[in-house]
């Protein structure tokens, strides 16, 4: 089997432009890659509800093990249970 090339280090966007439009990317090692979720949409309204503390607390805990604000782990819940399910 044919090593994978591993990904160099791009300094600008330039730089990484270029190196998609010229690149193999059937060449290189995607394994460390994560699945990143841009939010583009305005976030203009406000939602406020009680929670069980045990439910807060591990809504916290996760977030905090994923690296993200907890409220944007709750919304990112609400999104994936209220979004078509041909989506998913």
């Amino acid at each position: 089997m044919k090593k994978l090339k591993q990904f160099p280090v791009l300094r600008s966007d330039e730089e990484a432009e270029d190196f998609v439009a010229n690149a193999d990317l059937t060449e290189y090692d995607w394994s460390g890659f994560q699945r990143v979720h841009f939010e583009l949409q305005p976030k203009t309204e406000r939602v406020n509800m009680r929670l069980p503390k045990s439910l807060l607390d591990a809504a916290r805990a996760k977030a905090a093990a994923e690296g993200i604000p907890y409220q944007r782990l709750i919304r990112r819940a609400l999104e994936r249970e209220l979004a078509p399910k041909a989506a998913q």
